[in-house]
């Protein structure tokens, strides 16, 4: 009994020793698997990192320096034109996605703005009177002389919009003054909202001031950016050197270089209208032809100048900011030196009708950014509009021909009734409760200055959101005033 209880108790302890040994070499087998499959998954993650990180190298690294670039303009521009701190432009001007990320400094003493992403990409913005805040490369000479505008400021006994002396208050009885109010007053955001971002309105009917409104740490004296509102300054010039007898926009731009290949045949009125044909991309959600003009080229007037030819003159409209500097570049040789290039943008236009608050900045080259760079209060960006709403006209003096503020409202043949000759349209009712005569210099962010001719009235609008409700806005001024 004993003896087979023995061997029972052997064989139990055998078995049990084979078992475990079994199972032991099986938790080894087990674990060289789980380690030679972690082996693998550490591998391909390695390797999905490194093809991440080179993803973001190859499309997100060109970008820092177009952010840096960006912001480093936009701290220089704000601060030394408007005399804005750093706290109101990172929190508004820059808050933009991507340019938010940007860490900013300005040295008052140097006169200058510098912005980096995650502490490279380091980008320069330095700022000289009279021509503002030019964004500059590590080629540049700071020490190298410069021409400035002369500048022709006179103070003059009248009200606005013809002098300096302050508004008399005038009651139309024609118009609904509290239907008007509120109107401006729901173009304003809430305290603590971020979405109309509108920073200033004005209202002029009959040359007079109706209505006028500024958001905190904004008033009548703030010199804002107009972004693309400058490309109607810009074609102003033309019309007020042909008013001159010094141009003629229907003959081919007066550039060499295109003369013997298939650019020769293009006019300055088609540059005027966007339809000139040559290749061009602009779009700010990624690196293309405007940012990397804007943002990294020397002599911005040489960018669309050097592009090729994508269709026939005249038969596809495009928009292009290129387009508007070489016509700067133009106007540049238009004069014997610099310096009269420089000062007839002030004496022939910003200056004699009064817009001294104005400012077109330079590139590095000294060329006027036509296409974007343009600074003016809001009420000096109403004389622009009331200067159209006058054909030209200004207190008795005819700067460009009558003619000319049809040729701008006229729409180009090829933008579907969008577009003049450097001016906006709303010909085919782009805002459906908005008159269709009206015509406008606009910008990025929602930069406006409207005008309609048969109203006898000029809106301006100034803010930061592309988004803000136009049809909604207009058509509430309109409706404040019986006819």
């Amino acid at each position: 009994m004993f003896i087979l209880i023995e061997k029972g108790y052997k064989s139990l302890c055998f078995c049990h020793y084979e078992k475990s040994f079994f199972y032991q070499k099986l938790i080894l087998l087990n674990c060289n698997q789980i380690q030679i499959q972690m082996k693998k998954f550490l591998k391909y993650f390695a390797l999905g990192i490194l093809a991440l990180l080179l993803f973001l190298v190859i499309t997100t690294y060109p970008k820092l320096d177009l952010i840096s670039g960006f912001s480093a303009k936009s701290v220089a521009s704000g601060h030394f034109i408007d005399n804005r701190n750093l706290k109101i432009i990172e929190q508004g001007d820059n808050d933009i996605p991507l340019v938010n990320i940007a860490s900013n400094s300005i040295n008052d003493a140097g006169k200058f703005a510098t912005s980096s992403v995650y502490g490279i990409m380091k980008r320069k913005a330095i700022y000289r009177e009279g021509l503002g805040a030019t964004l500059i490369n590590e080629n540049f000479d700071e020490s190298k002389p410069y021409e400035v505008p002369k500048r022709t400021k006179i103070k003059k006994a009248l009200p606005f919009p013809y002098g300096d002396l302050e508004l008399k208050d005038t009651i139309f009885s024609n118009i609904d003054y509290k239907k008007l109010n509120t109107t401006l007053a729901n173009a304003f955001d809430k305290k603590g909202e971020k979405i109309k971002r509108t920073r200033a309105i004005l209202v002029i009917y009959k040359d007079k001031i109706i209505a006028e409104k500024y958001d905190a740490n904004f008033n009548k004296n703030s010199r804002l950016l107009g972004w693309s509102m400058t490309k109607s300054i810009t074609a102003t010039m033309f019309g007020i050197l042909q008013k001159q007898g010094k141009i003629n926009i229907t003959k081919p731009a007066p550039i060499a270089e295109w003369k013997n290949d298939d650019r020769a045949k293009i006019t300055l009125n088609d540059l005027l209208h966007m339809n000139s044909g040559l290749e061009w991309e602009e779009k700010y959600d990624k690196i293309c032809d405007a940012t990397k003009m804007l943002f990294q080229a020397e002599d911005m007037s040489r960018e669309q100048l050097q592009k090729p030819v994508a269709f026939a003159p005249n038969t596809h409209w495009n928009y292009s900011s290129g387009t508007t500097n070489l016509l700067s570049g133009i106007l540049r040789n238009q004069f014997k030196t610099h310096q009269e290039y420089l000062d007839f943008w002030y004496t022939n236009l910003l200056d004699k009708i009064g817009m001294n608050s104005a400012l077109i900045e330079t590139d590095m080259s000294g060329n006027f950014v036509g296409s974007s760079y343009g600074w003016a209060t809001t009420r000096d960006w109403g004389k622009l509009g009331l200067l159209y709403l006058h054909k030209g006209n200004w207190n008795g003096e005819q700067l460009f021909d009558e003619s000319w503020s049809r040729y701008v409202a006229t729409p180009t043949n090829t933008s579907n009734g969008r577009y003049g000759a450097h001016f906006w349209l709303n010909a085919t009712g782009y805002f459906p409760d908005v008159p269709r005569e009206m015509y406008y210099a606009s910008g990025f962010q929602g930069q406006m200055v409207a005008i309609f001719p048969s109203r006898d009235l000029v809106i301006v609008h100034l803010g930061l959101s592309e988004k803000f409700d136009f049809n909604g806005f207009l058509s509430g001024v309109i409706g404040s005033l019986k006819k």
